[in-house]
């Protein structure tokens, strides 16, 4: 018990003094306090571990106490004392959180016993809290890279959002990083600790997809040979992702629609009914107001899931975020492959910046994966990224000034082999903005 903290309260000296000294004997740090308002001082003082409060006391009472205890320090165990006729209020201290109360005339080995077990289950709360937060810590998702105005409207808008346990809609081209998006509402949400549970409705063939969602029970059709969770009833306690939720059959969108208004359904093949507490967010590349007026989807499950939208920008709309996520894609491959990290030459970078990418971050990602495994100098160049890139990529590029800035000092930097003072001087800035911008973009001498 060493280091740890108890503080007596009892109005009766004799109590405060022969716990106090069984207490010193137990290797505890021992404190007393004569009524609320003195223990309310040295709570204020220092944290206790352990508070052991007399339920009668003049002036401020136990219950009273405990409260107070509870609003300074959530964290620290109470034990109440009571005299026989007080064990209803008892009862009710422990209902507002004390961890046990003991009968007077105490006795002490009773009290050590209660003091010990609060300790422990205090110990545990505190390992269970560090694990929760250790497990948030290696559950986060890839980072979101991007500093242009609309993907910082995205971050501002998922932080919005996250915290609540509304329906989230997230729209936006294919490989724009919608999932991303998705995994980082449930990471920063209060569902973090439990899973969040993917479903590409688009890819599932309708005949696969009811079972996939609801689950199935043994012998509900040919090959049914076991119970079969559904994706939903995983998701209890989590998140549900529905990701193209506007590929999902008109059948089964009135089933969606139930299960979102009531959280229960039933397996494909059974009468039991089942609930799951989940939170819905869901992703789409289509105009579902558009389906919606063609009668392919529902409006009244449209109007039930969009509650908040995220849209997110296609890359060639946000062409200055390019070379920082060619900077992320560059380290994470080297990373992967085992291969020092590689700089992009001027010219690269111009073309990659310059692209349309109507595959979006998917494809500037395999971009610079491919230009990894083939490169064999030092830098990425045009020869090593795709040849549909070749075209489209030499022209003009149209890059913003943020973009051509960033180009322009990596070739200066490159050309002046990383000399910083001479560097600044070609630049005609000087070497503190020189640093400040190559922090800003990224660049590596």
């Amino acid at each position: 018990m060493k280091n740890k903290k108890l503080l007596i309260v009892d109005d009766e000296l004799s109590v405060r003094e022969s716990l106090k000294q069984w207490f010193i004997e137990d290797g505890f740090e021992v404190d007393t306090a004569e009524d609320g308002n003195a223990a309310l001082q040295k709570m204020h003082a220092g944290p206790f571990d352990i508070l052991v409060i007399d339920l009668k006391m003049p002036g401020m009472d136990g219950i009273t106490l405990q409260r107070r205890v509870r609003e300074i320090d959530r964290n620290a165990a109470v034990i109440i004392l009571t005299a026989y006729g007080s064990v209803q209020t008892a009862v009710e201290a422990l209902k507002m959180g004390a961890f046990d109360y003991i009968m007077k005339p105490v006795d002490p080995d009773d009290l050590s016993n209660a003091v010990r077990n609060a300790l422990k289950q205090k110990e545990l709360s505190e390992e269970n809290l560090r694990l929760k937060e250790k497990v948030s810590e290696l559950s986060l998702p890839a980072p979101i890279v991007g500093e242009s105005p609309k993907m910082s409207r995205v971050l501002e808008l998922i932080r919005t959002v996250a915290v609540t346990d509304a329906t989230v809609v997230i729209r936006g081209e294919s490989g724009t990083g919608k999932e991303l998006i998705a995994r980082a509402i449930h990471a920063q949400s209060q569902r973090r600790f439990l899973p969040i549970v993917a479903v590409n409705c688009g890819s599932i063939p309708e005949t696969l997809l009811e079972s996939e969602l609801f689950g199935h029970e043994k012998g509900a059709f040919t090959g049914a040979q076991y119970r079969r969770k559904g994706k939903i009833e995983l998701s209890d306690g989590g998140t549900l992702f529905l990701d193209e939720i506007g590929d999902i059959p008109p059948r089964m969108q009135m089933d969606l629609l139930r299960v979102l208004e009531t959280k229960r359904f039933s397996r494909l093949g059974g009468n039991e009914e089942i609930s799951s507490d989940f939170r819905l967010v869901c992703a789409t590349n289509k105009n579902l107001e558009q389906l919606v007026e063609e009668g392919i989807f529902r409006e009244d499950l449209y109007y039930r899931i969009n509650v908040f939208t995220i849209p997110v920008p296609p890359l060639r709309e946000r062409r200055e975020d390019i070379p920082l996520l060619v900077e992320h894609f560059v380290e994470k491959y080297a990373r992967a492959m085992g291969k020092p990290r590689k700089d992009v030459c001027a010219e690269a970078q111009a073309m990659l910046v310059n692209y349309q990418w109507p595959g979006n971050v998917r494809e500037l990602e395999n971009a610079i994966e491919r230009a990894m495994v083939v490169g064999l100098g030092l830098a990425i160049v045009p020869e090593d990224l795709p040849l549909r890139l070749e075209a489209e990529g030499r022209e003009p590029p149209e890059m913003t000034l943020s973009a051509v800035e960033k180009v322009h000092i990596e070739r200066v930097l490159r050309e002046m082999d990383g000399n910083i003072t001479q560097t600044a001087k070609i630049l005609d800035i000087d070497r503190g903005t020189l640093y400040n911008k190559l922090k800003r973009y990224g660049i590596r001498r």
